[in-house]
């Protein structure tokens, strides 16, 4: 997004951006951070500083162009007085294991910050334009990396309300904080706000809708479930199965061949401790189960190439994965429960790696039945 914006930026520009370990490029005028995703670190501590420092001095003559996009929430950590970095790691460890979506969890973290819920663009007197590549389901803007320029209406009671509901062991001082004023987050209606704008300028949608065109241009029915699903993997992927097994079965409700393409956010509740992998591979797995036997072929991935803790996208599974796992001496059913399904395929061959890819419009799935 940088370096896109230096190319069509034909004035004076400067800046910095921030953005996971791997992911930098080489830009001329804008700086460039690097930091840990999806559990935050000493960097992105150091990075949502270097943020602060560079708005809070411009005036109302000056303009700030924010590029926003997914994975900010851990890239900048910003916690506030009372609580550390450490106590900010335990939140997003907790958050990603605790199989809440997205939007719930950014809530949370939005009141357990200093830069967050619009209070980035607090911090400022100039005038603001975010532009959001949203990985968010609904494309929420004030979601999107928990919103550092886009305040919403939730508020601290909300965050309360979704640590009881999760059972979220935060720290003493996390819950202190929350109980607290001091973790009210500005509300849109703030004046501070007045002037600012934000944009959506890529989503899951619009990478649907290129994947039915191409799929329209190569003879194959597409059909786009949703752009904004969510629920927890493995059962978002019985459903999908389903569908799958009764287009094939019973050429109905479309025709074949046909193409079923979703997006959205799911999330995976871990069941057990040592396993690799992220929510497609999860998906993925689940879904090869479900189809064991049958002409149906899928991919699950992350539109940002990296799924979870290891350095795949996602998976490809077909009616023959199982058979081939159990081949492999493994047990399918056993690697699902250990949330191990990097292992899995990795065992196949069947692992989808293609590196950053610049982007990040978060789950991409397909499921082609002939």
């Amino acid at each position: 997004m940088a370096r896109a914006l230096e190319s069509v930026w034909d004035t004076p520009l400067d800046g910095v951006v921030v953005t996971r370990y791997g992911y930098g490029c080489e830009t001329r005028r804008i700086e460039i951070i690097e930091a840990a995703h999806p559990v935050p670190d000493v960097a992105g501590l150091a990075a949502s500083k270097r943020l602060v420092e560079a708005l809070k001095d411009l005036t109302a003559d000056d303009l700030v162009i924010a590029l926003i996009c997914g994975g900010g929430s851990a890239l900048l950590p910003a916690p506030p007085e009372g609580l550390s970095l450490e106590d900010e790691i335990a939140l997003n460890e907790m958050l990603l294991a605790s199989g809440a979506p997205i939007s719930a969890m950014n809530v949370v973290r939005k009141h357990l910050s200093t830069i967050k819920g619009g209070r980035l663009a607090a911090a400022t007197k100039a005038r603001l334009v975010s532009l959001i590549v949203s990985d968010i389901p609904g494309d929420n803007p004030a979601h999107v990396a928990s919103g550092p320029t886009v305040p919403d209406f939730s508020t601290r009671h909300d965050a309360i309300e979704i640590v009881r509901q999760y059972g979220l062991r935060l720290p003493k001082a996390a819950l202190d904080h929350l109980a607290s004023p001091a973790a009210d987050a500005p509300f849109p209606d703030d004046p501070i706000f007045a002037g600012h704008e934000h944009h959506i300028i890529a989503s899951a949608s619009v990478s649907l809708e290129a994947a039915a065109q191409l799929a329209k241009s190569s003879g194959i029915t597409p059909v786009i479930l949703s752009d904004s699903i969510e629920g927890e993997s493995r059962d978002v992927a019985l459903v999908h199965a389903a569908i799958a097994r009764e287009v094939l079965g019973r050429n109905r409700p479309f025709e074949k061949p046909s193409v079923i393409l979703s997006g959205g956010e799911t999330t995976v509740t871990l069941r057990a401790r040592g396993g690799k992998g992220g929510r497609n591979g999860e998906f993925a797995l689940s879904a090869a189960l479900a189809i064991d036997g049958y002409d149906i072929h899928l991919l699950a991935a992350d539109t940002d190439g990296i799924d979870g803790s290891e350095d795949n996208a996602g998976a490809f599974a077909d009616g023959t994965s199982v058979r081939r796992l159990r081949e492999s001496g493994l047990d399918p059913r056993r690697l699902l429960d250990g949330n191990d399904s990097y292992s899995a395929f990795q065992a196949i061959g069947d692992l989808f790696e293609t590196g950053p890819t610049g982007t990040n419009v978060n789950d991409f799935r397909a499921i082609l039945v002939r």
